[in-house]
C-alpha cells in the first residue's frame, strides 16, 4: 500500500514538473503584414501601378509623407521569452516604389540587417540649474511667495491681466 502511495505522489510531482516547464516556453507572435512571396512576385516594375499594387499586396503598413508616396509594408516576429521582454527576431520591410506618375519602379526587400541596436547608458542625464534636496523642495518658497515685487495693493493700470 505504501508503495503505490509513493508512486502516486512521484508521478503527481513529475507531472507538476512538466506542466510547469512546459509553461516556460517563450512565445512566438506575429505582427504586422503577412507575406505571400507568390504575390509579390506578382508585382512587376513598369506594369503595375498604385491601385493594382493595393489589390494585390493589400493597403500598405504606411506610405511615405516625403517625396514620392511609396507604400511600405512591415511585417515582424517577436519572441518573449518567460519572464522576459520581447523582443523582434525577424522583421521585413517592403517598400514598392513608384515614379511620378503612380507606376511601379521597384519593389525592394529589407530585413534586419537594417535595424540598429542602441543601447542607451543608463547614468543620470545632466542637466542644468540647482541640485536641491526633497526638503528644499518641499519648503524651499516658504515666504518667497509674493514677498518680489509686491508693491501694496494698487490695481493693474493697463487693459490686461497683468496691467500690461
Amino acid at each position: 500500500m505504501r508503495e503505490v502511495g509513493l508512486k502516486i505522489r512521484t508521478a503527481g510531482m513529475a507531472l507538476a514538473l512538466v506542466a510547469l516547464v512546459g509553461g516556460c516556453s517563450s512565445i512566438r507572435d506575429h505582427r504586422g503584414y503577412i507575406i505571400d512571396q507568390t504575390l509579390l512576385d506578382s508585382i512587376q516594375p513598369g506594369v503595375d501601378n498604385r491601385l493594382s499594387v493595393e489589390k494585390t499586396l493589400g493597403r500598405p503598413t504606411f506610405v511615405s509623407q516625403f517625396g514620392t508616396k511609396d507604400y511600405y509594408y512591415v511585417s515582424q516576429l517577436v519572441k518573449t521569452p518567460p519572464f522576459g521582454r520581447p523582443r523582434t527576431a525577424e522583421e521585413t520591410i517592403l517598400r514598392v516604389r513608384f515614379d511620378p506618375a503612380g507606376n511601379v519602379v521597384a519593389v525592394d526587400k529589407r530585413g534586419m540587417e537594417q535595424v540598429a541596436r542602441i543601447s542607451p547608458e543608463g547614468d543620470k542625464t545632466p542637466t542644468l540649474g540647482r541640485h536641491r534636496s526633497l526638503l528644499e523642495d518641499l519648503f524651499g518658497n516658504i515666504g518667497a511667495v509674493g514677498a518680489g515685487g509686491a508693491g501694496g495693493a494698487a490695481a493693474p493700470s493697463g487693459p490686461g491681466p497683468n496691467g500690461s
